[in-house]
């Protein structure tokens, strides 16, 4: 299917600005429902919204070779990530702290790609991933780290499973995913993410639920902004550029995410976080430039 180029150099911004209102998202509806039980019935939702999807647009279905990689690709994309940073959240873990140590996921990326699929990053690169890191670092570390709170040895674990998740299934997906209709395949990767938050909820939750207004829009938002629109998106970036690059982007996700809780909930932001939010920016367009000579 043709796109106009216009169209796809939007797409990490359309990304970005999607993927950054998940703990927006969650923050609206975890009150009202434990957290893997809310992933549980998101991924039903998101099943059905796939499935009419695939109906409409006549779509073909995996191989069960492609079928198997899909599997892998949905339990580290999403149950990994998703579980593991809720998972996070559920042990008292400050969102800001589980964001920081996912935010490194752009550096680990381009560090596995480099054995994985011979990319190599330049020294402006390199350049680049370090001061996105150093800028997400301060803008969360911020409104984070003076507080004072408990960090939970099971949370640290939670946060870095969901880091690694995230890293190698991109990865995965980037090396056993091509040749697969984006709609049949994100149906596939959501039925193993279901299987996995569902042996959570009914393993270790109560799943009661308080059916509040906050909650059914923050569902609703979070199955056609997220798991539908930004997941598209995140796999035709994934097929369309390289690893390294689109990591990148994720260092956008945070601060977006700032920016809103600013503007919804009143969260002040010092100057040390704007400071952040410029040196990320920088550091991201540095890596843009570096891998985009190459090509």
């Amino acid at each position: 299917m043709y796109l106009s180029h216009n169209f796809t150099r939007a797409v990490p911004f359309l990304f970005v600005g999607l993927w950054s209102t998940g703990f927006i998202g969650a923050r609206w509806g975890l009150p009202y429902i434990e957290p893997f039980n809310f992933l549980f019935i998101r991924m039903l939702l998101t099943l059905l919204a796939f499935l009419g999807l695939i109906l409409w647009f006549k779509s073909q279905w995996p191989s069960l070779k492609q079928s198997g990689h899909q599997l892998v690709t949905g339990s580290l994309i999403h149950a990994g990530y998703l579980g593991g940073v809720f998972a996070a959240i559920k042990l008292d873990l400050p969102a800001g702290v589980a964001a920081i140590v996912v935010g490194l996921q752009p550096l680990l990326t381009a560090f596995l790609s480099r054995y994985i699929f011979g990319q190599s990053l330049s020294m402006r690169g390199w350049v680049g991933l370090w001061l996105g890191l150093v800028g997400v670092v301060l803008v969360l570390g911020s409104g984070v780290f003076n507080q004072q709170f408990v960090v939970h040895p099971g949370a640290i674990v939670a946060t870095l499973v969901a880091l690694f998740s995230i890293t190698i299934g991109t990865l995965y997906q980037k090396r056993f995913g091509a040749g697969v209709n984006l709609l049949t395949a994100s149906f596939v990767q959501y039925v193993a993410t279901a299987i996995w938050m569902g042996l959570l909820t009914f393993g270790f939750e109560t799943r009661e639920i308080v059916w509040d207004p906050h909650l059914v829009g923050a569902l609703a938002w979070l199955v056609f902004g997220l798991s539908v629109s930004a997941i598209l998106l995140l796999l035709f970036m994934i097929r369309e550029g390289e690893s390294a690059k689109v990591a990148s982007y994720f260092y956008l996700v945070p601060l977006a995410t700032t920016l809103e809780a600013w503007i919804l909930f009143d969260e002040q932001l010092s100057a040390l976080a704007l400071a952040g939010i410029a040196i990320t920016v920088v550091g991201v367009y540095q890596t843009q430039r570096a891998l985009t000579a190459k090509v």
